[in-house]
């Protein structure tokens, strides 16, 4: 395909500014292919001359979630300000051998209405060629994408997606330079677990509480591992606070275990689903993000704690990490926990020796077997993730399996 080779070439060079790049995306007959997310009037594309462009690539079934935050994020970052450090243009991706239907219009408007930023007039702008290039380029499959281009137009980032979860916009300028420099200077704490998705915890953590975040969707394990451990950390004289924080894929389940923990005021939650979907995103978004820079669980330390979290919430059984303020997370399973927690008696003398989380770690040994099912769920994203990925647990490459879920509950 000759426009598609053309496309491959234009990226391939380089350019004084990115109009060339955009109007060859954009589709260049029609001199105002964008709309302005605020006016709602027709622009050029002049309007993205020699500017940092997001280019951000979906479906038209982009969850509410994602829409959502992506949107906080975009409004915190420009409150207030005339020019903009960047800007994002949404480039909605259709299948052409699905039928263009009434109800698929309705969709496509409702959701360009809604964005705050630039997107394309219709998705039949895009042409074949550049459809093909998004997909075999930039690997888009049905999760979206944030490419970034810099104000040359070069492709400085394939998914900034990862980087904007994690960071907001202290990842400005977006790069894969960026990233691995903000890396460089992170260690696994409890800021870089909840960053600023409930400020509540971080003001908990400066004035040296112990904070333990909890999930899981089973009403009796819940009430039991909360009202023991407020009781153990009442005997030991520990400031505590608890929140639950669901599961990944917050469905009927955990709205059930969040208005009984409301009701029965057994901890605290975060009432918008939200916020849990981005507390799990996020901690996707760290394991996609190390793994395009080549991390693995053998040698990265975040890496084996973020994996071991995706693999408790995998199991579909209870958890809880534990962390007396920053740093020194204890983390553990939820039925093993509890035990610990009923035995307290047993080990309560090494507290005021101790610590707290030293004495409750030291006595979870004994209940560290070799005996154990690790499952570790990643939504199928595109671009690189490895053939081998070992288990958080023992270290051995871990067997991989196809799953296709379907879940409301």
């Amino acid at each position: 395909m000759e426009a598609y080779q053309t496309l491959v070439r234009l990226f391939e060079t380089i350019h004084l500014d990115n109009m060339k790049i955009l109007r060859a995306l954009m589709y260049s007959k029609d001199d105002l292919p964008i709309i302005n997310g605020t006016t709602k009037r027709r622009v050029s594309v002049e309007v993205l001359r020699r500017k940092i462009v997001m280019l951000f690539i979906t479906d038209l079934d982009i969850s509410h979630e994602e829409l959502f935050v992506l949107i906080q994020l975009y409004n915190d970052t420009h409150q207030g300000k005339v020019e903009r450090h960047y800007e994002i243009v949404w480039l909605p991706v259709s299948d052409r051998h699905v039928p263009w239907l009434q109800s698929r219009e309705e969709s496509f408007n409702r959701l360009a209405s809604s964005m705050p930023w630039y997107s394309l007039v219709h998705p039949s702008l895009l042409d074949k060629a550049v459809v093909k290039y998004i997909r075999d380029v930039w690997h888009f499959d049905k999760k979206p994408l944030l490419v970034v281009l810099d104000p040359q137009g070069k492709e400085v980032c394939p998914n900034a997606l990862h980087m904007m979860w994690i960071w907001g916009s202290l990842a400005f300028p977006f790069t894969s330079n960026r990233e691995e420099a903000l890396w460089k200077q992170e260690i696994w704490r409890l800021e870089l677990l909840v960053d600023e998705i409930d400020p509540a915890i971080l003001q908990w953590v400066s004035e040296g509480r112990h904070i333990c975040l909890y999930g899981g969707d089973n009403i009796e394990w819940i009430r039991s591992f909360t009202r023991t451990l407020r009781r153990v950390a009442q005997d030991a004289r520990v400031p505590l606070e608890m929140v639950y924080v669901g599961r990944s894929n917050p469905k009927e389940k955990v709205k059930r275990a969040m208005s009984v923990i409301a009701e029965e005021k057994l901890s605290g939650y975060w009432p918008d689903v939200a916020m849990i979907w981005f507390f799990w995103v996020r901690l996707e978004s760290m394991w996609y993000s190390k793994m395009q820079h080549d991390c693995t669980v053998e040698d990265d330390h975040i890496m084996q704690e973020v994996m071991q979290i995706l693999s408790f919430d995998g199991s579909e059984e209870g958890w809880a990490v534990i962390s007396p303020g920053s740093v020194g997370i204890l983390k553990s399973q939820g039925n093993k926990l509890l035990d610990c927690l009923m035995q307290y008696d047993a080990w309560k003398d090494t507290v005021e020796l101790e610590g707290f989380i030293p004495a409750l770690g030291k006595a979870l040994l004994p209940y560290q077997t070799h005996e154990h099912c690790t499952r570790l769920i990643l939504p199928r994203e595109s671009g690189k993730i490895g053939e081998k990925i070992v288990c958080a647990e023992c270290k051995k490459p871990m067997e991989k399996y196809v799953l296709y879920r379907c879940c409301t509950d």
